[in-house]
């Protein structure tokens, strides 16, 4: 087998690839994860549950959305294309067989220790919310944080999330119904 030689590359095209997969310059997407990071690692943790599996969700996020060819035509869709290609790993995530590791006791103990100033209602309130979240459906967790959280209209939850708008309204409907029951609930059957 010989060896490729910068001419052959060329001739096969395969730095025509990497040209067109990076359209953005390097300032248009600093600007634009500044805007956009945050939020989606926002949204990323309360869907997973998982501070660390959304860091690296949040990566691979960036990195698919820099490699994909599409052209945008505002900067509302490329957002929404954006938390599209977020969802979309959550949910292969989700699908993939789980191995869990059970936590050291140290770490156990660390993790139940108080991290804040707040108040002891306001973090109970926190830790109520959470715990109800977390036995919503990853659907309905990120309806909701979509909607609350975010601010996002029905229109964009809808074009990020790939559903209908008449059919989002309905499922909002739902999931807050269902968040409402897990919270008046808290330790019963839904």
């Amino acid at each position: 087998m010989r060896d490729l030689t910068l001419t052959d590359m060329e001739r096969i095209g395969a730095f025509d690839e990497a040209e067109r997969t990076f359209q953005m310059t390097e300032e248009a997407f600093r600007v634009f994860y500044e805007l956009t990071a945050r939020p989606l690692r926002l949204y990323l943790g309360r869907v997973t549950g998982d501070d660390l599996l959304a860091d690296d969700l949040l990566q691979e996020t960036y990195y698919k959305f820099l490699r994909s060819n599409a052209a945008f035509e505002t900067d509302d869709h490329r957002r929404h294309y954006l938390f599209r290609i977020a969802t979309n790993l959550v949910r292969d995530h989700r699908r993939r067989p789980r191995v869990e590791i059970a936590a050291s006791p140290a770490v156990q103990e660390a993790m139940a220790a108080p991290a804040g100033t707040h108040s002891a209602e306001r973090s109970a309130a926190r830790i109520d919310l959470s715990r109800a979240m977390a036995h919503l459906k990853p659907r309905e967790r990120s309806l909701l944080w979509l909607a609350y959280a975010q601010g996002w209209s029905h229109e964009e939850i809808a074009g990020a999330l790939g559903v209908k708008t008449a059919s989002l309204k309905a499922m909002l409907f739902r999931a807050r119904h269902r968040l409402a029951v897990i919270l008046r609930n808290p330790g019963g059957p839904w």
